[in-house]
């Protein structure tokens, strides 16, 4: 089915420390997993003011309360990745005693669910990295089973999927339909921004990435509906990371916000989506600067949807639409 005006596609991948344990210190990155807290419920509220659609892709481990459930729903089959440091499971064995507002998260997953227009996508159980060596498509099915299992208990039926680190895998693709999960968040179409494993992400593709955030090096990577459509799992890829604001970037901050307004504006001009993401660890520092400048996004996001009809969708609404087609 097509769509006859712009849109807005949000996605947030929820993971709190699960996701940066292999690459910060949790005494170093304190302040923003504390700060996610605060964070969500000030996004939400947000949302709530500007009727805004969005998928909260959640680590499964975040759905339980202590380290003993956390075992409990863990897999048997778990990946063998040579880096040792990737796997949470390793990090719970040298670890049993975790505080939960670092590493669960229950009663923030309660909150987006009694938030309108919410949708809770999976970013799998354990924070899994599709193509980093020593995983393997055994391991990443009992992975999301895991994931679907503990999604369960808050009677949520998941139907779509963010890759940590965007690492999708084309050859596990054809699982996910098996398990009810018919969309997932694809790349944007540039060399710096393609799937890879750790190693492959070089200096050149995150400066190409970062110099993209305030000045167009490969267009607006907006899309239409009916080019995700040929196949399932539907690929909505992304369009823009909202990175976190910088103190010393700070004067690129007017760039930053012109850059991703532009993208919006060519969308709804366009009848396409423009699909914004981030991580609620990135506004845990910084919040009131961060949320602001998303405000202005949404502000823009309301501006167009009066002057042209844009709308605001998360990525089950667009399964939906493209499940009708």
């Amino acid at each position: 089915m097509k769509i006859n005006h712009g849109s807005l596609l949000i996605s947030i991948d929820f993971e709190l420390y699960w996701g940066v344990h292999d690459q910060r210190s949790l005494e170093s990155y304190k302040e923003n997993i504390i700060g996610v807290w605060q964070a969500i419920p000030k996004i939400l509220d947000l949302f709530t003011k500007y009727k805004i659609h969005a998928t909260w892709s959640t680590v499964g481990l975040l759905f339980c309360n202590n380290v003993n459930e956390a075992i409990n729903y863990s897999p048997k089959n778990k990946p063998k990745y040579i880096n040792k440091n990737l796997c949470s499971y390793n990090y719970i064995n040298k670890n049993k005693i975790l505080d939960p507002k670092f590493h669960f998260a229950p009663d923030l997953i309660k909150k987006i669910l009694l938030t309108p227009n919410q949708e809770i996508s999976t970013h799998t159980f354990s924070h899994y990295y599709c193509l980093e060596p020593g995983q393997s498509l055994e391991s990443f099915k009992a992975d999301i089973n895991a994931a679907l299992k503990v999604a369960e208990k808050y009677n949520i039926d998941i139907k779509s999927i963010i890759f940590p680190r965007n690492q999708w895998n084309p050859e596990y693709l054809h699982e996910l339909e098996k398990v009810g999960i018919e969309a997932y968040r694809g790349n944007e179409k540039s060399w710096f921004y393609k799937s890879t494993e750790d190693s492959g992400q070089n200096l050149f593709r995150r400066l190409g990435r970062l110099f993209d955030t305030y000045i167009n090096l490969v267009g607006h990577q907006t899309y239409t509906l009916e080019s995700c459509q040929h196949t399932k799992p539907y690929n909505f890829p992304s369009s823009r990371l909202l990175r976190p604001y910088s103190e010393k970037l700070s004067f690129l901050e007017k760039y930053r916000s012109k850059r991703i307004k532009k993208s919006l504006q060519h969308a709804a001009k366009n009848n396409e989506i423009f699909h914004l993401w981030w991580h609620p660890h990135n506004f845990g520092k910084n919040t009131d600067k961060n949320l602001k400048i998303l405000e202005e996004i949404l502000i823009e996001y309301n501006n167009l949807n009066i002057k042209y009809g844009m709308k605001s969708f998360n990525m089950y609404d667009l399964i939906k639409i493209s499940n009708d087609k």
